[in-house]
């Protein structure tokens, strides 16, 4: 059975849906921007429905659950830009556009993703230059130095590199799965130094993007994400407590030494201290989804824009405001069910290396989902990521659908068996 009929009508409930956002625009503000908003809905709609049809023609059979899930998220993220700002809303939905193109190519030219296993080293060398590019080249926004000026876009080359890390672990890990795994019937067992190695690198890599590129957020998926996979591969709780000892070990010392971080923990604290300056931004999040209540004040008829970078960070934190805690849980909702087709996935596929893969690749959108709700909810410092599929950024949009292109990858094998 190749027939995507499932797919096809969840991906019709989020075009209503999406419509539904871009036309209470356009009544709360008649003009060519709400009709593009409703426009905005259809042209996803299609792009979607198009790569269903490809599918089926191929007779691949991927996920039904995923590109739903995705339109959703996607839709209420150009939706909410579009009310926040017209220029980002047009920007968001041609970043849709390119993304759906690049999953594609990614379900087309990346399903035989085993043949990069033979190259893990290279991947892992492309990475690490990737990384270092900003720190030499790069410029600074929103205090982290993770960017490149590209003329036309601004690139950030840390949200491709968090994918070529699942590309090299996966294959690493399977490679040295015995060796992690040696003395696992003893309790006494310390690991040697072969073990210690991709936990050393790891770690340096983290710290190397928190002090260089003063990205917390990102140094947190990382070496989550690298910690997650180990237990996966290996069950061994030694190397989690490790890895977390380590990683607790270097946050301090960033905090004494790096003033971005010293700064972004102390606002966590206590954001009130500061109110007019640094504390401004989490402090009026904190506003916003406190006015919004259990129902929200309705699409539009809130005030998200006292939050800077409302549109990037703090999206979340305006979601809340129009459409109440409802809205919010909704959208979390929405991000849980994608992780849980992400790990159902990882659990059905066709081999340990393939639900490797997928089990990373899921770790990576649940922990950055986390990281930012947790920030613009004050649960954890703010960490200055996007919101996966909702946030404006074309980089993390791009890097996101061919997440969610290498999900479906590993689920069309799998259903293949």
């Amino acid at each position: 059975m190749h027939g995507r009929g499932i797919e096809r009508k969840l991906l019709a409930v989020a075009f209503l849906y999406t419509l539904t956002g871009g036309l209470i625009l356009y009544l709360n503000e008649p003009g060519p921007d709400g009709l593009w908003a409703m426009a905005a809905s259809l042209i996803m709609f299609v792009g979607f429905m198009l790569l269903s049809m490809l599918w089926q023609s191929r007779k691949a059979n991927f996920d039904m659950y995923i590109t739903p899930l995705i339109s959703f998220l996607a839709g209420t993220g150009v939706v909410f830009l579009f009310r926040l700002n017209p220029g980002y809303g047009y920007r968001q939905l041609s970043w849709v556009v390119i993304g759906l193109v690049t999953l594609f190519l990614t379900t087309t030219f990346l399903r035989r993703y085993r043949d990069l296993a033979d190259y893990k080293y290279l991947v892992a060398l492309a990475g690490i230059l990737a990384l270092l590019l900003p720190i030499f080249f790069g410029i600074e926004l929103g205090g982290a130095k993770s960017w490149l000026d590209l003329g036309l876009f601004h690139f950030q080359p840390s949200e491709f590199v968090k994918l070529l890390l699942v590309f090299f672990l996966g294959s690493y890990l399977m490679e040295s799965r015995m060796l992690l795994q040696a003395g696992e019937q003893r309790v006494y067992f310390l690991p040697g130094v072969q073990q210690w190695g991709p936990l050393l690198g790891m770690w340096l890599t983290a710290l190397m993007v928190l002090v260089f590129q003063k990205d917390l957020g990102t140094a947190l998926i990382y070496f989550g994400t690298f910690l997650a996979m180990v237990y996966m591969a290996t069950a061994r709780w030694l190397y989690i407590l490790l890895g977390t000892l380590m990683f607790l070990a270097g946050a301090v010392a960033a905090y004494m030494v790096v003033s971005h971080v010293h700064t972004r923990v102390a606002i966590w604290l206590n954001p009130w201290s500061t109110a007019q300056s640094s504390g401004y931004q989490i402090i009026q999040s904190l506003y916003a989804i406190n006015d919004g209540g259990i129902w929200g004040a309705g699409l539009g008829a809130g005030f998200p824009g006292f939050i800077p970078a409302v549109h990037t960070d703090f999206i979340f934190a305006a979601i809340c405001e129009e459409t109440g805690l409802l809205g919010g849980i909704g959208v979390m909702i929405l991000f849980m069910l994608l992780v849980y087709r992400g790990f159902k996935i990882a659990l059905v596929a066709r081999d340990e290396y393939a639900g490797l893969m997928a089990a990373g690749f899921t770790a990576i959108l649940g922990l950055q989902v986390f990281i930012i709700i947790a920030g613009v909810t004050k649960l954890l410092p703010m960490t200055g990521i996007t919101l996966p599929f909702i946030s404006y950024g074309g980089s993390s949009m791009v890097a996101n659908f061919i997440l969610a292109g290498m999900l479906l990858n590993i689920s069309g094998e799998a259903n293949k068996l």
